[in-house]
Parts: structure tokens; sequence; C-alpha cells
């Protein structure tokens, strides 16, 4: 066999079947860009011909020995027209049949809950105060609903309060049950931290009035990743628990569902106990896993619309609702038998942005691709929004000013809260505008003002970012930190804990990281500065230049952005969506 350096051939030839591999050359294609199966309806012939193929008959492919159905486990599994390898096929049938099993599990015990609701009626009316929004507040109506179901997403964008949400949501079940068990998770440590931080500082204000005992269950929780939350044991693929050694707790809550990939999404699901609840959280629009498949996203847009009630729902939340709300009205109620009716709920109304800054009128404009209204961001000087078509060293240059502050902070929990502050975002890692010449750039820049000194890896100030998980040293993928001088002159890296306590680790430890001035967007998710700097590739064609990318870089900002690229970069990006196939919207409708 004569050898060819594409990858993609190697795997389709492997199987030495000629019916066969110009279909797997595209699936090996696809799955390298993140989508679980292959489409069979939208085979590009462009595609075939890069892989030499003359003919791809479909027809024949399903008379290959290597392919089954559902019912089969042969390599490859052919269903509806989509061709998947058949571990993939089996994760996504695992998320399908284990939400159906949740939902088919609420059936029967609306009335007590109903009843158990009521009962609540004063928490309700003190947790959702009056207010102006002459809308319904979403935030109710999906902490209504998590009461209701056992299987739950809540998605919004940033600002929407969909941790807020939930730490109302905890509280009515804990009314309900003091004794719930209750797991926070998340793909990265991180998140997972920044979600229960969030969670106990909630806790804390005055709004919430809630006893002592609540809060002391608030104050107990542990952020976990979801790895750990299974039971990741070394060098195993395999989890501790699954479907037959369940995860014990009764309510699981998931942050930045977004980023998890259907292998980890599978076992999860699997892993839940067919009583606990499960709430989802995350932003639909947000780029998807790293890995294989964008469930999340799909699951968010597999019934169409969002936010749609039977009328006995929409009647029973109205009768819930307190003084100065906005009831549910007509427009929000509508017959439908579609799984997942009633269990996602879209928070709508962006608190951060509501004040009339730009940074989410322009993330709209991204992710709906409204051209006119990006286009009136190119002449418009907004004071929260500039963009640079030139890419100008100065702009880098200035931007850079402001890790002076971390630097010459002299206490090491104040410098990591001052280098939280900014970041620099970059599309790419490689190229002019990656991270890391950009990084390379900035700490140039810095040694400049004799503010660094780089004698090695290590070297003070250094800001670093865990790129690993490792569990003895409680480190995690995500995590930052910075290399400063201990007491006694000796280099370590300083990382604050869950419970806001510096820890200084030994630099050799450290041996998973890279330096953090600029970060990949992709590594931003979950993440917030106050004033982020974005830098596209001076180049378009590149697929990883997407909508979902820039509305994630843009909408890490809370007060400033500063957008580095041309102008046709900019709207060929915002024109490329990231579409990866997946079979799991088509598998409810069956």
């Amino acid at each position: 066999m004569t050898y060819n350096p594409d990858v993609h051939r190697q795997f389709s030839d492997f199987f030495e079947n000629k019916t066969l591999s110009p279909f797997l050359y595209l699936l090996s294609k696809r799955f390298s860009d993140g989508h679980i199966c292959l489409d069979l309806n939208e085979i590009n012939p462009k595609e075939l011909k890069e892989g030499d193929f003359k003919n791809a008959d479909l027809n024949a492919l399903k008379n290959v020995d290597l392919v089954g159905t559902e019912e089969d486990y042969q390599p490859f599994i052919l269903w509806k027209n989509k061709l998947y390898m058949q571990r993939y096929f089996h994760y996504e049938t695992t998320v399908y049949q284990r939400i159906l099993e949740l939902i088919q599990n609420e059936k029967g015990k609306q009335s007590e809950i109903e009843s158990k609701l009521k009962s609540l009626n004063g928490d309700i009316a003190t947790l959702f105060p009056p207010d102006t929004l002459e809308k319904p507040d979403w935030q109710m109506v999906a902490a209504l609903s998590a009461v209701f179901n056992q299987f739950n997403i809540i998605t919004g964008g940033p600002g929407t309060g969909k941790t807020t949400t939930v730490a109302k949501i905890l509280v009515l079940l804990l009314r309900l049950d003091s004794n719930l068990k209750v797991a926070l998770a998340a793909p990265t440590g991180k998140a997972a931290a920044r979600m229960a931080e969030s969670l106990k500082e909630t806790a804390q204000k005055d709004t919430m009035n809630i006893n002592a005992d609540t809060k002391e269950v608030f104050k107990n929780l542990e952020p976990s990743t979801i790895h750990r939350l299974l039971g990741a044991r070394p060098n195993q693929i395999y989890f501790k628990h699954n479907k037959d050694n369940t995860i014990p707790h009764d309510l699981i809550i998931v942050d930045e569902s977004s980023m998890i990939d259907v292998a980890l999404f599978s076992k999860l699901m699997d892993a839940i106990k067919p009583s606990a609840k499960v709430i989802f959280l995350g932003d639909k629009d947000q780029l998807a896993s790293v890995e294989a498949g964008s469930l999340f996203g799909d699951l968010c847009t597999a019934q169409g619309k969002l936010n749609f009630f039977s009328p006995e729902r929409a009647q029973f939340i109205n009768s819930l609702m307190p003084d100065g709300k906005t009831p549910l009205s007509e427009g929000n109620i509508q017959e439908n038998n579609h799984p997942l009716f009633q269990h996602i709920i879209e928070l709508q109304h962006s608190y951060r942005f509501a004040a009339g800054g730009n940074i989410g009128v322009f993330s709209r404009a991204i992710i709906d691709n409204d051209v006119s209204s990006i286009e009136s961001f190119f002449d418009n000087h907004a004071p929260d929004i500039a963009l640079d078509f030139d890419y100008d060293d100065k702009i880098l240059t200035t931007f850079a000013k402001g890790y002076h502050d971390y630097i010459q902070e002299s206490d090491t929990k104040l410098a990591l809260q001052k280098l939280n502050q900014l970041r620099v975002l970059c599309a790419t890692r490689e190229g002019e505008q990656g991270v890391y010449k950009t990084n390379q750039n900035i700490e140039r820049y810095l040694q400049s003002k004799n503010l660094i000194s780089i004698t090695g890896t290590f070297y003070e100030h250094r800001p670093v970012m865990v790129t690993g998980n490792n569990y003895e040293l409680g480190l995690f993928n995500g995590d930052i930190g910075i290399v400063r001088k201990d007491e006694t002159g000796k280099l370590r890296v300083y990382f604050e804990d869950a419970d806001g306590n510096l820890r200084g680790i030994q630099p050799a430890f450290v041996t998973a990281s890279e330096t953090v001035f600029a970060m990949t967007i992709h590594k931003s998710q979950g993440s917030e500065f106050d004033d982020v700097l974005v830098r596209l590739p001076d180049y378009g064609e590149n697929a990883i230049l997407t909508r979902e990318l820039l509305y994630t870089a843009v909408t890490r900002a809370k007060k400033n952005v500063i957008l580095q690229g041309n102008k046709e970069v900019i709207l060929e990006t915002c024109q490329r969506r990231v579409k990866r196939g997946s079979g799991i919207a088509e598998r409810f409708e069956a």
C-alpha cells in the first residue's frame, strides 16, 4: 500500500473497502472538525476530489458488512442517512435515552409538586421581588420549572443571571428538602470554582433572606470538575460512577455546559441516578467543546423556539407570580408534544448590558450576523468598543500597560485580582496575531520597562495558566497564578483556592502550564474581565474564525473591548457559523 500523508486517507484506506473508503475519508474529516457523524445529505463533492475518490455510491454503502444499523455492533452505524463511528453513535444514544428516562420519571408527580410550590408562596415573593421589566421574569420561570422537572437546561447570554437563578432554585429545593445532597460541576476546575464562589456570594445577599441552615449548605458547597465528580481513575478511560454505580447526589448542577463533548456528556448522563435532578447551565451561542459534539447547543435548538408552556403550566406559574411581576401571556402558550417541551428556559434579559452599553448590542449583532449593525460600529467611536482595522502595534503596547498594576502590587492576592481584570484574547496560537507571538511581544515590552526579568521559564511576576488537571495539588485546567518570591526568597507559583486563600506551589510541580498575558478565545470560556483586547488573524480563510468564536471573545468583557481585525476578516468571521453533524435533535422527533 502506498503511503499517503493525509491522515484522513490513511484512516479510510485502513479498512481496505473501496465502497466504504470515500465515506470514511469524509467521516474522519468531519470528526476532526468536531462533528459526531457524517450527514450523507450534505456531502461536498470537492472534498472527495481532495481525497482522490472518483465515486461515492450511497446505495452500495448500506450493504457493506462493516456498516450496521442501530441494533448492531459493527464498527460503523448508519442511522437516518447519518454515518457514525459505533462508539459515538452509542454516546449520542445514551444521552438521548437518559434524558428521556429522567423526563419519564417526572410523570405523575405534578400535583404533588404544585402543592409544595404553593406552600412556598412567601419564599417565591421574597426571592423574586417586583420589577419594571414589563416582560416575564424568566429567572423565576426557570426556577419554578426546575422544581417541576428532573431534567433542566437554563441557557442565557452574559449577565442574564444563570448563577443567580440556580441560587434561588437551590433555596426553594432546600426548603422542600433540607437534606438535599448537591453537586456542583463544570468541565474545568476554574469554571466549577467560579460557580461555587458566585453561589456563596449570592447566598450572603440580604435580598435572599435565607436562614442560617441554608446559608451553611451554600457555604459547604464543593465545586468539582465533571471528571472528578464521575470518579476519574489514573490511566483509565472508565470512571468510578456509571449506570451500575450512580452518582449519589440528589441534585447535580453543571455550569459551562457548551464546553462538554459528547463522550463526557454521555458518561455523565449514564451516571445520574433515576431519582436525581440535573440542571445544565450555559450559553447556547458560545463556542462548542474542543472535542467532538455540540450537544448543549443541539439540545437548546432541538424543539425550535423556547419559553413556551402548556395552558395548564402557564396558568399555574402565573398563580404564583408576586405582585409587580409580568405574567406569562398568550404569546408564551402552546400545546407541544416534544419531549423537551418546558424543560429548556432561555434567560433573555442581560442585567450586565441593560444600561445601554454597546457590548451587548455588538455581541448580538455578531451572533445574528446582522451586517448593517456590525458595520455601524466600524465608524462609530463608542466609548466601550474600539475597532482597529490596521493591527496597530501601539494598541497592544497601550493595552499591555494595564499589566503594570498587578506587577507593582506587593499584595499577591490583590495582584491576582488585578491580573484578572484584563486579558488579550487570540483566535489562534500561531501567527503574528497568535497567542505565542502576542505573549512574547508583551513580555518584551514589560522587560523594556524593567517590570519583569526573564531569567528562566518561571521568572518573577510571570502569569501562569494551568493546562492540565492535577488532583493531588488541587490544580485544574484553566487555573491562573502568579510567580512570586516567598519569605525566603524562593520562587513559588501562587494560586487562589475556592475559599480565597493563597497557595504557593514549587514551579517544578506546575509542569503543564503556559504564560497567560494572552490566551486563546477557547481557553477564555467561563472567564470574565473588565477589559479585553481581541486579536483576529489578518487573513479570513480560516475555518476556526466563526461568529461563535467572536461572540465568545467579545462577551468576556464587562466594560471595554478592543477588536483588532480588518473589516473583511470581521465580516467573514460573522458569516461563518459552527455547524456540527449530530443526530440528537432528530432522535427527539422520532
